[in-house]
């Protein structure tokens, strides 16, 4: 009779000659009763993992569904033209998937009708919340109402959405501290809190279909104001104001043009000696006309020139030592904070936001979240740019 042991390490099979000695030779029929035994242990091993590893497979395809059924995601660029909006996108997509969200990234190339187009594309298709940054913010009233009509939700990305009822969050910079920022730096540069001056200065606004570009320059005005008032600053061509200095869609070649009638119009005497510019595609612009009548050397060196965005041209541009400066957004915290705030929509929760008060969009008051831009020069670019992770130092090489 077998003992419990048995079962667990295999028949007796000594049992034909009595018991098992060191020196004990092994039956005929006991062997072929252990080898029986061997095969059926490895074949119920080789069953077991087989099972496991199916087991494994359909919890991980469980998964994959259970990450599919969080939905789609629209998400709306306004262009391709700025190595910014790519960077958006990517992020915005990166995330996106990381909670476990379909995506669906379109841009529109600046073009109002493809946008309002894709938007609607998006709604049709069933996305669960939008994530919009809209080329001219005044014009998706009607979209948005039947994103409402749907119970679809809409986020304003960077740039906020007017004249709508139905944009339920704004994620987004502290637009006025970007105006803040680049003002300031026109200051320090120039040394107008030390009384020197009187100095030239040039301004130009962003695109005035963009909410933020009036935020920009009232931030940068409210310190540069003062000092225009007081006549530490000069601007020659008397132009002032959005309604004289904006940039329709933030052209870059728009700003040139718009520069090279300024200098041919009120500087073939005189110098100028800073230009207020908003983003570092009109800085670019910019550059090149004060290039083309001699400024950028040793007798006529450039004058101080802001930007926004820290794009790769511009960061050359400063080291070179024609742009001054450029403002710093990280739109991987944008991404971020854009993606929690879907996240929390979706489950049922109150997004996060840090201003409930400045945002106003001709309709209502949109509650936002805004993250801090940073100040970039020759001085610490490196810090701040490479030291971050944002880019790699050899794309500057």
């Amino acid at each position: 009779m077998r003992s419990k042991r048995d079962g667990l390490n295999g028949p007796d099979i000594c049992a034909e000659r009595g018991p098992k000695t060191k020196n004990a030779e092994y039956a005929p029929g006991a062997m072929m009763a252990f080898r029986a035994w061997t095969r059926g242990r490895t074949t119920l091993k080789t069953f077991t993992t087989t099972i496991a590893a199916v087991a494994l497979g359909a919890f991980g395809l469980l998964g994959a569904a259970q990450a599919q059924d969080k939905g789609t995601v629209g998400v709306a660029m306004p262009t391709k033209s700025s190595a910014r909006w790519i960077d958006d996108g990517n992020n915005m997509v990166k995330v996106l998937k990381e909670k476990g969200y379909g995506v669906d990234l379109q841009y529109a190339e600046d073009d109002i009708p493809n946008q309002l187009s894709q938007i609607e594309n998006m709604i049709t298709k069933g996305a669960k919340v939008l994530v919009i940054a809209a080329i001219d913010g005044t014009t998706l009233s009607d979209a948005l109402q039947q994103a409402a009509d749907k119970g679809i939700k809409v986020i304003a990305y960077d740039r906020l959405i007017r004249n709508s009822k139905n944009v339920d969050y704004y994620a987004t910079f502290d637009n006025f501290q970007v105006g803040v920022l680049q003002g300031g730096y026109i200051e320090k540069a120039l040394g107008l809190k030390d009384g020197k001056g009187p100095f030239n200065i040039e301004l130009f606004g962003g695109s005035p279909d963009d909410n933020n570009a009036y935020f920009f320059y009232n931030g940068a005005m409210s310190v540069l104001d003062p000092y225009i008032k007081s006549g530490k600053l000069k601007v020659v061509s008397g132009q002032t104001g959005m309604d004289k200095v904006s940039t329709l869609r933030w052209d870059g070649a728009v700003a040139q043009a718009r520069m090279d009638n300024l200098l041919s119009a009120y500087y073939t005497d005189k110098r100028v000696d800073a230009v207020l510019s908003p983003y570092d595609g009109l800085s670019i612009g910019i550059i090149s006309s004060l290039k083309g009548v001699g400024y950028g050397t040793a007798q006529q060196p450039m004058p101080v020139i802001t930007g926004q965005d820290a794009e790769v041209p511009s960061i050359k541009s400063i080291l070179a030592k024609e742009q001054t400066s450029t403002v710093f957004k990280d739109t991987r915290e944008l991404a971020k904070v854009a993606a929690n705030m879907v996240d929390a929509v979706l489950s049922g929760k109150q997004p996060e936001v840090n201003d409930t008060k400045t945002y106003e969009n001709g309709v209502k008051v949109v509650p936002s979240y805004l993250l801090k831009p940073v100040s970039v020069d020759a001085s610490n670019w490196k810090e701040v740019l490479i030291g971050s992770g944002y880019y790699k130092e050899d794309q500057f090489k």
